[in-house]
Formats: C-alpha cells, structure tokens, sequence
C-alpha cells in the first residue's frame, strides 16, 4: 500500500515544540469538532472552501488527539498500534476487548473511542502514525468497511516467532 502524507499532518508535526498550539489543539478534546475558537487559527487555513462536514470533523478530531499525543515515528494503522501494546507474556483480553470496541465504533462516536484508543497507547508510549490515521478517519463510514478490516489484520495477523 503507498504511503500517503497529508500536508495538513505535516503541518501539525511541525507544531510539535510548539507548546501553546498544542494546548489550544488539546482544548478541542471532548468538545463537538469546530466548536473550540482557539483550534481555529491552526485548522482552519487547511480545510478546502467546500469541505464537507465529516472531514471539517476529521481535521479538528485529529489535531485535538495529535496535540494529547505528539509523538513522532508511528508507522502502521491502529492495528498494528494495538498489537505494539500488547505483553507478548501476559493476558491482552482487556486489550482485544478496547481494539475490538474501537472497530465496532460508528461514525458518530469515533471520536471518543479515538481519544480512549490514543489514551492508552500514550499510556502504553506507542507513536501513533497521524498521516495513516487521518486518511483512516475521512474513510472510516466507507459501506465495505474496508479501514476496519485492515485494522483487524493487522492487529491479529500471525507474526514469526522471535528469535534470541
């Protein structure tokens, strides 16, 4: 699959030192997308004039959730995010519960089970791929559902055991 980078993420990781944009970006965490004045000035110039609402929704979503969480080298979708997080030696229920509650989320609640997703992999110090993840959102209502499906394979695909 081509690595796709969106000049409006590449913009946001240019923020990344940037500790009073990051706090006005993190101020949209939990409000309804477009509704903090304060993300403005940082989302707004990237949006296209005609934007529909979803992606207007997708920008400010994942500013808010880049700015919670800035660090940089992710590389995968949040499968392979979550399978990072797992303990190879440990019980991962909890974590197979979180991942598959985030892939059955609909489009209306993605948000907030982003925001608990990117939560835990902050927790766990895994870099989240933003690039991936805002092309994943914009496609997330897709009818064949097809950014869950390869979340799912690459969480729970085989991996060649390690060896020492």
């Amino acid at each position: 699959m081509e690595e796709r980078t969106h000049p409006f993420i590449t913009y946001l990781e240019s923020k990344r030192d940037d500790r009073g944009a990051l706090a006005a970006l993190r101020r949209g965490l939990g409000q309804t997308p477009g509704t903090v004045a304060d993300m403005y000035q940082y989302v707004v110039p990237w949006l296209p004039d005609d934007a529909p609402p979803w992606r207007e929704a997708a920008y400010y979503l994942i500013a808010s959730l880049f700015a919670y969480h800035p660090k940089g080298g992710g590389t995968g979708n949040m499968g392979d995010h979550f399978a990072r997080a797992r303990d190879p030696q440990g019980d991962n229920t909890a974590i197979e519960r979180r991942f598959t509650a985030l892939l059955a989320a609909h489009p209306d609640d993605l948000d907030d089970y982003l925001r608990q997703a990117v939560s835990f992999l902050k927790a766990q110090d895994v870099a989240v791929h933003w690039h991936q993840l805002l092309s994943d959102v914009m496609a997330w209502g897709h009818p064949e559902r097809y950014v869950q499906q390869r979340w799912a394979r690459a969480f729970w695909r085989r991996r060649a055991p390690e060896t020492t």
